[in-house]
């Protein structure tokens, strides 16, 4: 799930850092830092996964990333790997922030993290920042905008990137769809009607797959930063779900997340309020895929597959965290409702299905 990066909030209860120790890590391993001062940490609110904080030295800024509290999936939360991915990246794809440092010293905050630069901008997830006027146009430039950055990517060399040595694009979707559905077994706190005539449908479905590129994986408006204006993306995060693979898997979990105004009311509000897509302006998915197929070439034909695994995967990503909360691992009572949202995600994934 994604951060936002619009705001800040005081660090969570359980989630404190210890500034002094991470303060001496700062100056003592990275450069243009300011000598002798304090250190601030706020965090940033709105992510549902990774623990995301800003750091803070006189002038100086910057993010820190780290997984979260409890234990975590084997190979989820891999704060090296993203490092590396961010480092290969940001040369040739300026949106995505540059890292400074990582480490594996649990001694620090108590797991793997990296720092990174802090962007500035604004990002959008339910609502406009007050003082801005919203009009259609605003919405038709942001729409544009995701799927031109989205395009960008997709059209890198990867060959020339860290990523080619980390990925393994042949049989990316039969490893997708198989590591999901386990990943959803190992979790699974309820019965759902409905999910497993879903994954023996996704299992027995699977296209042949378009050439691999770039894929971000995440790729959603609250992981996005925009100019004040609106005229450019300033920055994408949240890249640890990057990988090499088939482009329309990346498409289809952007149209996942991109919730219309003619969408069913659990869908919109099934993590609080409706995200700012549902407003007048702001691409329909259907415009949004017909944007994406003109400016890329690709052909898209079978999309309703791979949006049909998307919902899928977001329900497996929401029951993963639904597990943890249920054993106790976290406490954030955002979590005690994901039940009712997981097995809403599960039926309008089969309906999806049905859509061919």
């Amino acid at each position: 799930m994604g951060t936002s990066f619009s705001d800040t909030i005081q660090v969570r209860k359980g989630e404190e850092l210890n500034n002094s120790v991470l303060l001496d890590f700062i100056q003592n391993n990275l450069k243009d830092v300011p000598g002798g001062g304090t250190l601030e940490v706020e965090q940033f609110g709105a992510g549902h996964s990774n623990l995301t904080y800003l750091l803070r030295i006189g002038t100086w800024e910057a993010v820190l990333r780290r997984p979260p509290l409890g234990p975590v999936a084997p190979k989820a939360h891999d704060m090296e790997r993203e490092y590396k991915i961010l480092s290969s990246l940001n040369r040739i794809y300026p949106t995505a922030p540059r890292p400074f440092i990582f480490s594996d010293n649990k001694n620090i905050v108590g797991s793997p993290f990296f720092i990174m630069e802090r962007r500035k901008g604004i990002v959008l997830d339910t609502d406009f920042p007050s003082g801005i006027t919203y009009d259609r146009n605003i919405g038709r430039k942001v729409s544009e905008i995701m799927v031109d950055r989205l395009v960008e990517l997709h059209d890198i060399d990867c060959t020339k990137t860290q990523l080619a040595k980390i990925a393994k694009p042949d049989g990316f979707m039969e490893r997708q769809v198989t590591g999901w559905i386990k990943r959803y077994e190992h979790s699974k706190t309820d019965e759902i009607p409905g999910v497993n005539q879903l994954m023996r449908w996704l299992e027995s479905s699977i296209p042949v797959s378009l050439d691999p590129t770039i894929i971000h994986y995440d790729y959603k408006l609250n992981n996005a930063m925009f100019s004040d204006d609106f005229s450019e993306m300033t920055g994408l995060f949240d890249w640890e779900m990057t990988t090499v693979g088939d482009p329309l898997a990346d498409l289809g979990a952007a149209l996942s997340y991109w919730i219309e105004s003619g969408d069913p009311e659990l869908l919109k509000q099934g993590l609080g309020k409706p995200p700012v897509t549902v407003r007048e302006g702001f691409f329909t998915r259907e415009e949004f895929l017909e944007d994406y197929a003109k400016k890329s070439g690709r052909d898209v034909s079978t999309i309703h597959f791979y949006l049909t695994f998307a919902y899928f995967k977001l329900a497996v990503i929401c029951q993963q965290i639904y597990f943890r909360y249920k054993k106790g691992q976290t406490n954030d009572t955002r979590f005690a409702y994901f039940d009712k949202f997981i097995a809403n995600l599960i039926q309008h994934a089969s309906q999806t299905a049905k859509r061919v």
